[in-house]
């Protein structure tokens, strides 16, 4: 039991730095000619960033996938001081139904966040050229799956 809780617990931290590190770098989007953008900036080959053009029309799309992961963050967090916090004071045999309910409202907010970017921003070119995704939109996928697979796991959890 004390190997689940660690692993789950293993995962949980996985998932938040994660979450921090697709949330904070600008490379959500990439080309061969090394452009990347983000959901705060597009930055060039040389290393300069600067704000993202041509987003007509998705002026609101882009602040809600940037509000969306940055709730996934916050919730994610809480969920995780709240597994700490439960640990210690839960009486025996109950279970984690707070850390599990604060693990689906992260979960939630990174698939509204990772929808709105791909069927908004991830099919249109960067300085002409065509793009791929890049390490931080898979990321955040990878946060998605893991939100879900801990929120799950922490519903069933209990404590010995």
């Amino acid at each position: 039991m004390l190997v689940l809780l660690a692993g789950i617990f293993v995962v949980h931290i996985a998932t938040v730095i994660m979450l921090f590190i697709s949330t904070i770098s600008n490379v959500w989007i990439k080309t061969q000619s090394d452009y990347s953008e983000g959901i705060w900036k597009q930055c060039g080959p040389n290393g300069e960033c600067y704000a993202i053009p041509n987003i007509e029309g998705n002026e609101s799309a882009l602040k809600a996938v940037q509000a969306f992961m940055i709730l996934a963050i916050i919730f994610s967090v809480i969920a995780l001081a709240a597994f700490t916090g439960q640990l210690f004071t839960l009486e025996k045999g109950c279970r984690f139904y707070v850390t599990g309910a604060m693990m689906f409202v992260c979960w939630i907010c990174v698939l509204i966040a990772v929808s709105i970017y791909t069927q908004r921003f991830s099919h249109r070119p960067i300085q002409n050229v065509e793009t791929y995704h890049a390490y931080c939109f898979i990321l955040a996928w990878i946060c998605f799956c893991f939100s879900f697979l801990t929120g799950i796991l922490y519903f069933v959890l209990r404590k010995k």
